[in-house]
Protein backbone atom coordinates (compact mmCIF):
# COMPACT_ATOMS: atom_id res chain seq x y z
CA UNK A 1 0.00 0.00 0.00
CA UNK A 2 1.20 3.47 -1.12
CA UNK A 3 -0.86 6.34 -0.10
CA UNK A 4 -1.01 10.26 0.43
CA UNK A 5 -1.67 11.91 3.67
CA UNK A 6 -3.24 15.56 3.39
CA UNK A 7 -3.84 17.09 6.12
CA UNK A 8 -4.81 20.72 7.09
CA UNK A 9 -4.40 23.28 9.38
CA UNK A 10 -7.21 25.81 9.88
CA UNK A 11 -6.66 28.34 12.81
CA UNK A 12 -7.54 32.39 12.95
CA UNK A 13 -6.27 34.10 16.39
CA UNK A 14 -8.56 36.56 18.65
CA UNK A 15 -6.40 39.75 17.32
CA UNK A 16 -6.42 41.88 20.25
CA UNK A 17 -6.69 45.77 20.28
CA UNK A 18 -4.24 48.45 21.19
CA UNK A 19 -3.98 48.68 24.44
CA UNK A 20 -2.30 51.52 26.32
CA UNK A 21 -0.61 51.53 29.46
CA UNK A 22 -2.95 53.78 30.63
CA UNK A 23 -5.73 51.38 29.88
CA UNK A 24 -4.57 49.27 32.85
CA UNK A 25 -7.15 48.67 35.52
CA UNK A 26 -9.65 50.67 33.98
CA UNK A 27 -10.36 49.28 30.44
CA UNK A 28 -10.94 45.07 30.38
CA UNK A 29 -11.96 44.16 27.23
CA UNK A 30 -9.01 43.60 25.06
CA UNK A 31 -10.33 42.35 21.72
CA UNK A 32 -9.98 44.35 18.16
CA UNK A 33 -13.93 42.70 16.86
CA UNK A 34 -13.30 44.96 13.65
CA UNK A 35 -10.49 43.43 12.67
CA UNK A 36 -11.47 39.65 14.05
CA UNK A 37 -14.07 39.83 12.07
CA UNK A 38 -13.47 41.81 8.67
CA UNK A 39 -10.03 39.37 8.68
CA UNK A 40 -11.93 36.26 9.16
CA UNK A 41 -14.50 37.13 6.24
CA UNK A 42 -12.00 37.97 3.62
CA UNK A 43 -10.35 34.99 4.63
CA UNK A 44 -13.68 33.27 4.53
CA UNK A 45 -13.70 34.25 0.92
CA UNK A 46 -10.89 34.04 -0.48
CA UNK A 47 -10.13 30.52 1.42
CA UNK A 48 -12.52 28.58 3.28
CA UNK A 49 -15.68 28.26 1.51
CA UNK A 50 -14.01 28.02 -1.91
CA UNK A 51 -11.47 25.24 -1.01
CA UNK A 52 -14.24 23.39 1.33
CA UNK A 53 -16.19 23.51 -2.07
CA UNK A 54 -13.32 22.39 -4.28
CA UNK A 55 -12.57 19.46 -1.70
CA UNK A 56 -16.26 18.52 -1.51
CA UNK A 57 -16.48 18.35 -5.25
CA UNK A 58 -13.48 16.03 -5.35
CA UNK A 59 -14.92 13.81 -2.36
CA UNK A 60 -17.89 13.13 -4.86
CA UNK A 61 -16.02 13.24 -7.90
CA UNK A 62 -13.61 10.22 -7.27
CA UNK A 63 -16.68 8.08 -4.52
CA UNK A 64 -14.85 8.74 -1.29
CA UNK A 65 -11.32 7.39 -3.22
CA UNK A 66 -9.80 11.14 -2.31
CA UNK A 67 -9.71 11.78 1.24
CA UNK A 68 -8.34 14.53 3.55
CA UNK A 69 -7.88 15.71 7.35
CA UNK A 70 -8.35 18.67 9.05
CA UNK A 71 -7.57 19.76 12.29
CA UNK A 72 -9.37 23.48 13.38
CA UNK A 73 -8.17 25.57 16.70
CA UNK A 74 -11.33 25.98 19.12
CA UNK A 75 -10.73 29.36 18.36
CA UNK A 76 -11.70 29.22 15.12
CA UNK A 77 -14.37 27.44 15.62
CA UNK A 78 -15.75 30.35 18.10
CA UNK A 79 -15.08 33.06 15.58
CA UNK A 80 -16.72 31.26 12.22
CA UNK A 81 -19.96 30.71 14.83
CA UNK A 82 -20.21 34.15 15.27
CA UNK A 83 -18.90 36.05 11.97
CA UNK A 84 -19.31 33.24 9.37
CA UNK A 85 -21.46 30.56 9.97
CA UNK A 86 -21.65 29.81 6.69
CA UNK A 87 -17.96 28.33 6.82
CA UNK A 88 -18.91 26.13 9.93
CA UNK A 89 -21.61 24.90 7.90
CA UNK A 90 -19.37 23.91 4.67
CA UNK A 91 -17.80 22.00 7.21
CA UNK A 92 -20.36 19.77 8.79
CA UNK A 93 -21.12 19.13 4.91
CA UNK A 94 -17.54 17.98 4.63
CA UNK A 95 -17.95 15.70 7.92
CA UNK A 96 -21.03 14.64 6.54
CA UNK A 97 -19.25 12.54 3.29
CA UNK A 98 -17.37 9.92 5.90
CA UNK A 99 -14.56 10.50 4.23
CA UNK A 100 -12.92 13.73 6.20
CA UNK A 101 -11.12 13.37 9.55
CA UNK A 102 -11.25 16.01 12.05
CA UNK A 103 -8.19 15.87 14.37
CA UNK A 104 -8.03 16.97 17.77
CA UNK A 105 -5.40 19.57 19.57
CA UNK A 106 -5.07 22.34 21.66
CA UNK A 107 -8.72 24.80 21.95
CA UNK A 108 -6.65 28.07 22.21
CA UNK A 109 -3.88 26.88 19.82
CA UNK A 110 -1.61 27.09 22.68
CA UNK A 111 1.49 26.15 23.85
CA UNK A 112 0.46 24.76 27.14
CA UNK A 113 1.71 21.06 26.53
CA UNK A 114 4.96 22.97 27.13
CA UNK A 115 3.85 23.56 30.85
CA UNK A 116 2.58 20.26 31.96
CA UNK A 117 -0.36 17.84 31.92
CA UNK A 118 -3.12 19.78 33.53
CA UNK A 119 -3.71 22.93 31.57
CA UNK A 120 -2.93 20.93 28.17
CA UNK A 121 -5.46 17.97 29.26
CA UNK A 122 -8.17 21.01 30.01
CA UNK A 123 -7.75 22.15 26.61
CA UNK A 124 -7.26 19.25 24.58
CA UNK A 125 -10.65 17.39 26.37
CA UNK A 126 -12.79 21.00 25.43
CA UNK A 127 -11.45 20.72 21.57
CA UNK A 128 -12.62 17.37 21.67
CA UNK A 129 -15.92 18.15 23.11
CA UNK A 130 -15.97 21.07 19.97
CA UNK A 131 -15.16 18.42 17.26
CA UNK A 132 -17.90 15.93 18.68
CA UNK A 133 -20.23 18.79 18.97
CA UNK A 134 -19.77 20.27 15.54
CA UNK A 135 -18.58 17.39 13.16
CA UNK A 136 -19.87 14.03 15.51
CA UNK A 137 -16.90 12.62 15.78
CA UNK A 138 -14.50 11.43 18.49
CA UNK A 139 -11.16 12.38 17.49
CA UNK A 140 -8.86 9.68 17.92
CA UNK A 141 -5.78 11.24 16.36
CA UNK A 142 -3.86 14.00 17.90
CA UNK A 143 -2.33 17.40 16.34
CA UNK A 144 -0.55 19.43 18.70
CA UNK A 145 0.20 23.30 18.35
CA UNK A 146 2.48 23.78 15.10
CA UNK A 147 2.80 20.32 15.18
CA UNK A 148 5.13 20.89 18.54
CA UNK A 149 6.10 17.33 19.54
CA UNK A 150 8.64 15.70 22.04
CA UNK A 151 8.88 12.24 23.62
CA UNK A 152 7.27 13.61 26.62
CA UNK A 153 4.98 15.35 24.45
CA UNK A 154 3.73 12.79 23.34
CA UNK A 155 3.63 10.00 26.40
CA UNK A 156 0.78 12.44 27.77
CA UNK A 157 -0.81 12.32 24.40
CA UNK A 158 -1.16 8.90 25.23
CA UNK A 159 -2.66 9.12 28.40
CA UNK A 160 -5.10 11.19 26.86
CA UNK A 161 -6.40 8.04 24.78
CA UNK A 162 -5.19 9.01 21.43
CA UNK A 163 -3.64 6.37 18.93
CA UNK A 164 -1.28 8.70 16.64
CA UNK A 165 -0.43 11.87 16.51
CA UNK A 166 1.08 14.07 13.91
CA UNK A 167 4.40 15.82 13.80
CA UNK A 168 7.81 17.59 11.39
CA UNK A 169 9.94 15.02 9.98
CA UNK A 170 12.71 16.89 10.68
CA UNK A 171 15.93 16.50 9.50
CA UNK A 172 18.15 16.80 12.82
CA UNK A 173 15.73 14.09 14.30
CA UNK A 174 15.52 11.71 11.72
CA UNK A 175 19.07 11.99 10.31
CA UNK A 176 19.39 9.79 7.26
CA UNK A 177 15.54 8.01 8.21
CA UNK A 178 12.73 8.88 6.02
CA UNK A 179 9.81 10.60 6.99
CA UNK A 180 8.15 8.05 4.43
CA UNK A 181 7.01 5.60 6.95
CA UNK A 182 4.78 5.51 10.18
CA UNK A 183 6.58 5.70 13.41
CA UNK A 184 5.90 5.53 17.20
CA UNK A 185 6.57 7.45 20.37
CA UNK A 186 9.97 6.66 21.98
CA UNK A 187 8.50 6.04 25.48
CA UNK A 188 4.98 4.79 24.76
CA UNK A 189 5.22 2.70 21.76
CA UNK A 190 0.79 2.67 21.53
CA UNK A 191 1.23 6.15 20.16
CA UNK A 192 1.55 6.05 16.26
CA UNK A 193 3.52 8.77 14.86
CA UNK A 194 2.93 10.48 11.29
CA UNK A 195 5.94 12.92 10.42
CA UNK A 196 5.71 15.54 7.88
CA UNK A 197 7.57 15.50 4.46
CA UNK A 198 8.19 18.81 4.52
CA UNK A 199 9.98 19.49 1.15
CA UNK A 200 6.89 17.95 -0.87
CA UNK A 201 4.44 19.99 1.70
CA UNK A 202 6.33 23.35 0.87
CA UNK A 203 6.23 22.83 -2.67
CA UNK A 204 2.70 23.62 -2.67
CA UNK A 205 2.25 26.06 0.28
CA UNK A 206 5.78 27.91 -0.08
CA UNK A 207 6.94 27.19 -3.44
CA UNK A 208 4.16 27.22 -5.59
CA UNK A 209 3.29 30.81 -6.81
CA UNK A 210 7.69 31.54 -6.60
CA UNK A 211 8.72 32.39 -10.34
CA UNK A 212 12.26 32.13 -9.22
CA UNK A 213 11.83 28.55 -8.36
CA UNK A 214 13.62 26.24 -10.20
CA UNK A 215 10.95 24.35 -10.74
CA UNK A 216 8.05 26.78 -11.25
CA UNK A 217 5.93 26.44 -12.37
CA UNK A 218 5.11 23.30 -10.56
CA UNK A 219 2.14 21.07 -12.52
CA UNK A 220 0.25 18.17 -11.45
CA UNK A 221 1.91 15.93 -13.79
CA UNK A 222 5.75 16.67 -12.31
CA UNK A 223 4.05 16.77 -8.58
CA UNK A 224 3.47 12.89 -8.97
CA UNK A 225 6.59 12.58 -11.28
CA UNK A 226 8.09 13.41 -7.84
CA UNK A 227 5.68 11.11 -5.94
CA UNK A 228 6.90 8.02 -8.04
CA UNK A 229 10.37 8.96 -7.25
CA UNK A 230 10.14 7.96 -3.54
CA UNK A 231 11.54 4.50 -3.20
CA UNK A 232 9.02 1.89 -3.76
CA UNK A 233 9.02 0.35 0.08
CA UNK A 234 7.95 3.66 1.10
CA UNK A 235 4.60 3.50 2.03
CA UNK A 236 3.05 6.96 3.06
CA UNK A 237 3.70 10.89 1.73
CA UNK A 238 2.42 12.73 4.65
CA UNK A 239 1.39 16.34 2.88
CA UNK A 240 0.55 18.61 5.77
CA UNK A 241 0.04 22.49 5.10
CA UNK A 242 -2.43 25.34 6.49
CA UNK A 243 -5.35 25.34 4.90
CA UNK A 244 -4.88 29.41 3.90
CA UNK A 245 -2.65 27.74 1.77
CA UNK A 246 -5.44 28.03 -1.02
CA UNK A 247 -6.90 31.62 -2.27
CA UNK A 248 -4.47 33.79 1.26
CA UNK A 249 -1.19 32.60 1.10
CA UNK A 250 -1.48 31.30 -2.88
CA UNK A 251 -3.68 33.70 -4.29
CA UNK A 252 -6.44 32.26 -6.63
CA UNK A 253 -4.38 34.13 -9.36
CA UNK A 254 -1.61 31.75 -8.94
CA UNK A 255 -3.42 28.79 -10.02
CA UNK A 256 -3.39 27.12 -6.36
CA UNK A 257 -6.88 25.63 -6.83
CA UNK A 258 -6.33 24.77 -10.13
CA UNK A 259 -3.73 22.73 -9.38
CA UNK A 260 -5.67 20.75 -6.28
CA UNK A 261 -8.34 19.93 -8.70
CA UNK A 262 -6.60 18.10 -10.74
CA UNK A 263 -4.08 16.79 -8.52
CA UNK A 264 -6.28 13.90 -7.60
CA UNK A 265 -7.14 12.86 -11.05
CA UNK A 266 -3.16 12.75 -11.97
CA UNK A 267 -2.51 10.74 -8.78
CA UNK A 268 -4.84 7.84 -9.98
CA UNK A 269 -4.47 7.82 -13.60
CA UNK A 270 -0.32 8.15 -13.17
CA UNK A 271 0.97 6.83 -9.63
CA UNK A 272 0.08 3.61 -7.58
CA UNK A 273 -0.85 6.06 -4.83
CA UNK A 274 -4.33 6.51 -2.81
CA UNK A 275 -5.46 9.05 -0.34
CA UNK A 276 -5.65 7.82 3.13
CA UNK A 277 -6.89 10.00 6.53
CA UNK A 278 -4.19 9.82 9.31
CA UNK A 279 -6.68 7.20 11.41
CA UNK A 280 -6.59 4.72 8.19
CA UNK A 281 -2.79 5.49 7.79
CA UNK A 282 -2.62 4.85 11.65
CA UNK A 283 -4.51 1.18 11.18
CA UNK A 284 -3.21 0.18 8.01
CA UNK A 285 0.41 0.60 8.10
CA UNK A 286 2.96 -1.44 10.33
CA UNK A 287 5.53 0.97 12.41
CA UNK A 288 8.49 0.95 11.58
CA UNK A 289 10.57 2.14 14.52
CA UNK A 290 10.31 4.91 17.30
CA UNK A 291 11.92 7.69 16.68
CA UNK A 292 13.50 9.94 19.82
CA UNK A 293 12.46 13.43 20.31
CA UNK A 294 14.39 14.44 23.25
CA UNK A 295 13.90 18.51 22.98
CA UNK A 296 10.97 19.55 21.77
CA UNK A 297 10.45 20.24 17.70
CA UNK A 298 7.78 21.90 15.53
CA UNK A 299 7.05 23.01 11.50
CA UNK A 300 8.38 26.55 12.07
CA UNK A 301 11.47 27.95 9.99
CA UNK A 302 14.36 26.07 9.31
CA UNK A 303 15.68 25.28 13.18
CA UNK A 304 12.18 23.33 13.71
CA UNK A 305 12.13 24.63 16.86
CA UNK A 306 10.41 26.69 19.37
CA UNK A 307 12.63 29.30 18.64
CA UNK A 308 9.46 31.31 16.81
CA UNK A 309 7.59 31.57 19.88
CA UNK A 310 10.14 31.22 22.56
CA UNK A 311 13.27 32.52 20.80
CA UNK A 312 13.89 35.44 23.05
CA UNK A 313 13.82 36.94 26.80
CA UNK A 314 10.56 39.20 25.78
CA UNK A 315 8.73 35.98 25.09
CA UNK A 316 10.07 34.16 27.45
CA UNK A 317 9.21 36.48 30.36
CA UNK A 318 5.52 36.92 28.61
CA UNK A 319 4.79 33.35 28.51
CA UNK A 320 6.24 32.69 32.18
CA UNK A 321 3.77 35.32 33.63
CA UNK A 322 0.68 34.42 31.84
CA UNK A 323 1.49 30.76 32.99
CA UNK A 324 1.94 31.30 36.70
CA UNK A 325 -1.61 33.12 36.78
CA UNK A 326 -2.57 29.42 36.11
CA UNK A 327 -4.07 28.46 39.83
CA UNK A 328 -5.50 31.61 40.13
CA UNK A 329 -7.47 31.49 37.61
CA UNK A 330 -9.06 28.25 37.84
CA UNK A 331 -9.74 29.27 41.55
CA UNK A 332 -11.06 32.31 40.35
CA UNK A 333 -14.38 30.44 39.32
CA UNK A 334 -14.91 33.11 36.71
CA UNK A 335 -15.86 32.10 33.47
CA UNK A 336 -15.60 35.49 31.37
CA UNK A 337 -11.71 35.05 33.34
CA UNK A 338 -11.24 31.72 32.03
CA UNK A 339 -12.24 32.75 28.30
CA UNK A 340 -9.67 35.28 28.78
CA UNK A 341 -7.06 33.12 29.79
CA UNK A 342 -7.57 30.56 27.23
CA UNK A 343 -6.95 33.84 24.22
CA UNK A 344 -4.02 35.17 26.19
CA UNK A 345 -2.78 31.80 25.53
CA UNK A 346 -3.21 31.67 21.57
CA UNK A 347 0.37 31.36 19.85
CA UNK A 348 0.41 34.08 17.63
CA UNK A 349 1.21 36.60 20.32
CA UNK A 350 4.26 35.09 21.18
CA UNK A 351 4.71 34.70 17.36
CA UNK A 352 4.41 38.07 16.88
CA UNK A 353 7.03 39.17 19.65
CA UNK A 354 9.66 37.07 17.39
CA UNK A 355 13.02 39.03 16.25
CA UNK A 356 14.28 36.38 13.82
CA UNK A 357 15.65 37.68 10.82
CA UNK A 358 16.58 36.42 7.36
CA UNK A 359 14.03 34.60 5.41
CA UNK A 360 12.35 33.19 8.28
CA UNK A 361 11.52 36.79 9.47
CA UNK A 362 10.55 37.76 6.43
CA UNK A 363 7.46 35.10 7.13
CA UNK A 364 7.07 36.56 10.42
CA UNK A 365 6.38 39.76 9.82
CA UNK A 366 3.98 38.81 7.00
CA UNK A 367 2.01 37.95 9.75
CA UNK A 368 2.24 40.23 12.50
CA UNK A 369 -0.32 43.24 12.66
CA UNK A 370 2.37 45.14 15.25
CA UNK A 371 5.27 47.55 13.62
CA UNK A 372 7.86 45.70 14.98
CA UNK A 373 8.27 42.47 17.65
CA UNK A 374 8.66 45.24 20.92
CA UNK A 375 5.18 46.55 19.96
CA UNK A 376 3.43 43.27 20.56
CA UNK A 377 5.63 42.43 23.87
CA UNK A 378 4.30 46.00 25.21
CA UNK A 379 0.86 45.46 24.31
CA UNK A 380 0.59 41.97 25.34
CA UNK A 381 2.26 42.95 28.59
CA UNK A 382 -0.10 45.79 28.58
CA UNK A 383 -3.21 43.32 28.62
CA UNK A 384 -1.40 40.91 30.97
CA UNK A 385 -1.23 43.43 33.39
CA UNK A 386 -4.78 44.23 33.62
CA UNK A 387 -5.31 40.73 33.59
CA UNK A 388 -3.32 40.22 36.56
CA UNK A 389 -5.50 42.74 38.39
CA UNK A 390 -8.80 41.13 37.55
CA UNK A 391 -7.19 37.84 38.95
CA UNK A 392 -5.80 39.24 41.83
CA UNK A 393 -9.51 40.63 42.27
CA UNK A 394 -11.20 37.92 41.66
CA UNK A 395 -9.39 35.69 44.36
CA UNK A 396 -9.30 38.23 47.02
CA UNK A 397 -12.78 38.56 46.96
CA UNK A 398 -13.10 34.62 46.97
CA UNK A 399 -10.75 34.79 50.15
CA UNK A 400 -13.06 37.65 51.23
CA UNK A 401 -16.19 35.45 50.76
CA UNK A 402 -14.88 32.20 52.25
CA UNK A 403 -13.62 34.20 55.87
CA UNK A 404 -17.52 36.21 55.61
CA UNK A 405 -18.86 32.16 55.66
CA UNK A 406 -16.42 31.02 58.08
CA UNK A 407 -16.95 33.61 60.27
CA UNK A 408 -21.10 33.05 59.95
CA UNK A 409 -20.34 29.51 60.92
CA UNK A 410 -17.62 30.52 64.10
CA UNK A 411 -21.23 32.72 65.14
CA UNK A 412 -23.97 30.43 64.82
CA UNK A 413 -21.67 27.60 66.23
CA UNK A 414 -21.30 29.93 69.49
CA UNK A 415 -24.67 30.42 69.91
CA UNK A 416 -25.43 27.27 69.16
CA UNK A 417 -22.98 26.21 72.34
CA UNK A 418 -24.46 29.79 74.71
CA UNK A 419 -28.31 27.68 73.74
CA UNK A 420 -27.35 24.13 74.39
CA UNK A 421 -24.98 25.62 77.96
CA UNK A 422 -27.89 27.36 79.15
CA UNK A 423 -30.60 24.33 78.38
CA UNK A 424 -27.94 22.09 80.60
CA UNK A 425 -27.79 24.75 83.49
CA UNK A 426 -31.39 24.94 83.37
CA UNK A 427 -31.75 21.46 83.99
CA UNK A 428 -28.40 21.05 86.72
CA UNK A 429 -30.10 21.30 90.18
CA UNK A 430 -29.39 23.70 92.52
CA UNK A 431 -26.80 23.46 94.86
CA UNK A 432 -28.76 25.18 97.48
CA UNK A 433 -31.77 22.76 96.90
CA UNK A 434 -29.88 20.30 97.43
CA UNK A 435 -28.98 20.86 101.03
CA UNK A 436 -32.87 22.11 101.63
CA UNK A 437 -33.75 18.44 100.06
CA UNK A 438 -31.43 16.76 102.62
CA UNK A 439 -33.03 18.11 105.85
CA UNK A 440 -36.40 17.63 105.28
CA UNK A 441 -36.48 13.71 105.47
CA UNK A 442 -34.35 14.06 109.33
CA UNK A 443 -37.49 16.84 110.10
CA UNK A 444 -40.35 14.26 109.61
CA UNK A 445 -38.28 11.57 111.49
CA UNK A 446 -38.01 14.10 114.05
CA UNK A 447 -41.63 15.04 113.97
CA UNK A 448 -42.83 11.09 113.76
CA UNK A 449 -40.44 10.53 116.93
CA UNK A 450 -41.95 13.34 119.05
CA UNK A 451 -45.64 12.22 118.17
CA UNK A 452 -44.68 8.32 119.46
CA UNK A 453 -43.53 9.97 122.69
CA UNK A 454 -46.48 12.06 123.52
Amino acid sequence: MRTICFYFQVHQPFRFRRYRFFDIGNDHYYYDDYSNESILQKVAQKCYLPANSLMLNLIRKYDGRFRIAFSISGIAMEQFRLYAPEVLESFRELAGTGHVEFLSETYAHSLSSLKGKEEFSRQVNQHSKLIKEYFGQEPQVFRNTELVYSNEIGAMVTEMGFKAMLTEGAKHVLGWKSPNYLYCNAINPALKLLLKNFKLSDDIAFRFSNQSWSEYPLTTEKFVEWLNQTPDNEEVINLFMDYETFGEHQWKETGIFDFMEALPGTVFRNSPFTFSTPSEVAENLQVVSAVDVPHPISWADEERDLTAWLGNEMQHEAFEKLYALTEKVYKSGDDAIIQDFAYLQVSDHFYYMSTKFFSDGEVHSYFNPYHTPYDAFINYMNILSDFEIQVNAAVQADVDVDIVRLSKIIREKDEQLAKLEKRLADKRPDPANKRVASRKPSTKKNRGTKKGRS
